[in-house]
């Protein structure tokens, strides 16, 4: 988004794609590229057109820093190391290195981000009136590579004074509703930090903690999310949108670039990782959210950890591919996710986008997921990919309860092998349900010990009349061999494999979205 006429090519594509709201960056040394003169042309352009196209913009503000790097400061930053000093890391030898990226310790490279990200503040404010911009996530990835630390002087100072007493009370009154990754990183730690918690005597960070990476780590992460707080709360004061910061996932198992390492430093050591996202939920309140990446990381369980303190859950990056977009059905009907956004999705075309599919069905029943998002426990995400070669399920059957009915989820099947698949069942009233993808099954069953008999009323395959009302159109009825007489709600794939059983009972998805009236004996 740095280029106005490279986007010109690019929204209908997107608008095709399903899209209606687009992440991309405007960065500090595209609006600031000489120190106090700003230039706003490209970005006016920018909103300009995506207003045009009925587009709205997530922006990415790329300040100091981008996937732990200081790549997008300007120039006159980057030759400037005297007054903008960097990051210092130690490597095998214990020779220091100068690593490029701007020191979190120094108050010269917060005051001149932060004057940008004002002005940046006030061009919104003043001119954005459509609120074409509806978020903006400060800096990309926070956090430094190629050390759990900065081993500069001033860093070591700091490093070598008393813990802040804010952190130690912190810990010490909030110990139980910290998250688990957090506790492991530190056992035995709740005893010490209590006898610490009310004295003006707090031994600095590795007596407190210890020697290990994981104490450099909240260090950092400390610090890191000082830096962010600064930034966003003086926003913040200009313009009141909603900001957050997105996370580098930490993961042993994936040392790719960007989507893993198993160390503080392979990934970057200081990001709103799990083993520190409480530091950055209580140290930078002004972040509306802290938004996880998600490429090689188990999907599901990153998104329940950042569902943190109820805090709203948004996906800033994730796969592009259809393994990556059946998971955004769990995202969205599961954690009541805000968006989730494919990383480079501007590279494909519409035709043959996986996407596409996934994201027209989804805004056509915006309405219900949104009001359904509101209303606790009354909606569920889910997604099932291909068997393994030996036959084998990664994804087993979901169960929910809904109301007085208890709801298995399986995949959809009618003979042969059954495919992928990805929904959202969601309970519009205590005996009416709506169910919205493709390749499941539902099989409901009433919770009351008196119950003798649950079955299936009716079961309509529906179109969308109005998506803004969420008014439906009763298309066709399914209720003989599409329920197994009763047994399930049969939601199919495009091409059920019908095997090698000479019965013509294969069911094509058609709308992919049915209504299932359910009933109980008792």
């Amino acid at each position: 988004m740095s280029s106005a006429r490279y986007m010109d090519g690019i929204w209908k594509n997107l608008v095709d794609m399903g899209i209606n709201t687009v992440f991309g960056p405007v960065t500090w040394e595209d609006i600031e590229p000489e120190e106090g003169k700003f230039d706003f042309n490209e970005i006016e352009a920018v909103i300009a057109s995506a207003k045009a196209y009925g587009l709205r913009l997530i922006l990415l503000w790329f300040g100091s820093f981008k996937n732990g790097m200081s790549t997008y400061a300007p120039s006159w930053v980057k030759k400037d190391a005297i007054r903008f000093p960097r990051m210092l890391l130690q490597g095998d030898t214990g020779k220091l290195t100068n690593s490029g990226v701007l020191s979190i310790f120094h108050s010269e490279c917060l005051e001149a981000d932060l004057k940008a990200f004002a002005k940046l503040m006030e061009y919104l404010k003043r001119e954005d009136r459509y609120r074409t911009v509806i978020m903006v996530q400060v800096q990309n990835e926070v956090g430094l590579l190629g050390d759990s630390r900065d081993r500069s002087q001033v860093a070591n100072d700091i490093f070598n004074a008393p813990v802040p007493g804010e952190i130690v009370k912190f810990i010490a009154e909030d110990w139980e509703a910290l998250l688990p990754d957090f506790q492991n990183n530190f056992p035995g730690i709740l005893k010490v930090i209590q006898k610490y918690a009310s004295s003006p005597d707090i031994p600095d960070w590795k007596a407190l903690f210890g020697d290990s990476e994981a104490t450099d780590e909240l260090f950092m992460a400390y610090h890191y999310a000082l830096y962010l707080e600064k930034i966003a709360s003086e926003g913040k004061k200009i313009y009141d949108i909603p900001f957050f910061t997105n996370v580098w996932q930490k993961n042993p198992n994936a040392d790719a670039v960007a989507g893993g390492g198993g160390t503080p430093g392979v990934y970057p050591s200081g990001g709103g990782v799990p083993e520190v996202l409480d530091i950055w939920q209580k140290f930078a309140p002004s972040l509306n959210c802290i938004a996880p990446d998600i490429y090689l990381n188990d999907y599901s369980a990153t998104l329940a950890k950042y569902r943190h303190r109820g805090q709203p859950l948004l996906i800033p990056e994730q796969r592009r591919d259809e393994y990556g977009a059946r998971r955004i059905w769990e995202a969205f009907g599961t954690y009541q996710a805000l968006a989730a956004s494919p990383f480079g999705i501007d590279t494909l075309k519409a035709v043959n986008s996986p996407f596409t599919k996934h994201y027209k069905l989804l805004d056509s029943i915006s309405h219900f997921v949104l009001k359904a998002q509101r209303n606790p426990n009354s909606m569920v995400g889910f997604f099932f990919d291909e068997l393994q070669e030996d036959g084998s399920d990664l994804n087993p059957p979901r169960a929910i309860r809904m109301g007085k009915y208890d709801l298995k989820i399986s995949r959809a099947f009618v003979f042969g092998t059954p495919g992928p698949g990805a929904g959202i069942v969601i309970q519009l009233e205590s005996e009416r349900f709506l169910l919205v993808g493709w390749g499941f099954k539902v099989e409901f069953k009433a919770t009351s010990p008196r119950s003798t008999l649950t079955g299936i009323l009716r079961f309509d395959e529906k179109s969308v009349v109005d998506k803004v009302t969420g008014m439906l159109r009763t298309e066709r009825r399914l209720n003989g061999d599409e329920t197994r007489s009763g047994a399930w709600a049969n939601m199919p794939n495009d091409q059920p494999d019908p095997g090698n059983i000479p019965i013509p009972i294969t069911i094509p998805a058609r709308t992919m979205i049915a209504e299932v009236s359910v009933f109980s004996l008792e």
